[in-house]
Formats: C-alpha cells, structure tokens, sequence
C-alpha cells in the first residue's frame, strides 16, 4: 500500500513517471539477469565487499539527511534537480543495481547448497523484492529530478 501511494503521488506530480520507472526498473532487471547469467559480472568476494560498502555509504548519506531534516538542516544538492542531485540519484540507482547481482548469487548460493526451500527460497525472494523496491523508488526520484522542476 505504501509503494501505491507513493506511486500514486509521482503519478499525480509527473504524469506518466510510474510507466517509465515500472518499464525502467524491468529492463534493469533483465540486464542484470543477463549479465550474472552469463558471467559478465560474478560476484566475487571483491565484487561483494565493494557493493555493501556502497550500499552503505549511501544509507549512511540518507541516514544523515533524515536525522538532520530532524534539527532543520537539509543535506545540501542530493535532493536538487542539478547536476550533483542527477548525479547522487545515478550513483544510487547503480549501486541497487548491483546490489542484485549479490541477490542472484545468493540465491545461486542456496540452490548449489541445497538451501531448505522454505528458508532459502524466502530468504533469497525477501532480498530480491527489497532490492528491486529500492531500485524502483530511487528511479522515480532520478525520474522526477530529470523533470526539472524536483519537488520531492
């Protein structure tokens, strides 16, 4: 329901956005798909280590910005539509990228470990489902920057 309703109000903002992003956020994971599949990206230790620690450098950016929007005091240019807020919302879109070639390799992890299906299978789909929402909300916040007028 949450989703919907943010949903529903990009929609309402930007009309059209939520196609675009829904159609976006498909193809990116089809691309991934393909590129772990084929072994044009693997996900090794390096690889694994890089991606959390990104994942966790912007959670700590958003972290930041939600504890000093407490005290009044706004992260300057992430939230903006200009170059550096176009830029930080690229940068984030990727890193969820990413961060589902380690959901395909955690759930080839289980497979290959023969994983109890109810744990592994839930696990691997929990993750999976985060990541593409993550990705998802963060394309309509690229979407809505590129508009011009960000109002977010």
């Amino acid at each position: 329901m949450l989703l919907g309703g943010v949903s529903a109000y990009f929609e309402e903002v930007y009309s059209g956005i939520v196609v675009q992003a829904v159609s976006l956020s498909i193809a990116i994971l089809a691309v991934m798909l393909l590129v772990y599949g084929t072994g044009i990206i693997k996900a090794t230790e390096n690889f694994k280590i890089g991606v959390v620690a990104a994942t966790g450098g912007v959670c700590l950016v958003y972290l930041a910005d939600i504890v000093l929007s407490l005290f009044g005091i706004r992260v300057p240019f992430i939230h903006e539509s200009g170059l550096v807020g176009i830029g930080f919302s690229v940068v984030v879109v990727v890193i969820a990228a990413l961060n589902l070639i380690l959901d395909f390799d955690f759930v080839e992890q289980g497979v290959q470990q023969r994983a109890p299906q109810v744990h592994g299978s839930g696990m691997g789909a929990s993750g999976l489902l985060v990541t593409l929402i993550w990705m998802y909300l963060e394309i309509l916040r690229l979407m809505a920057k590129l508009s011009g007028n960000s109002r977010e």
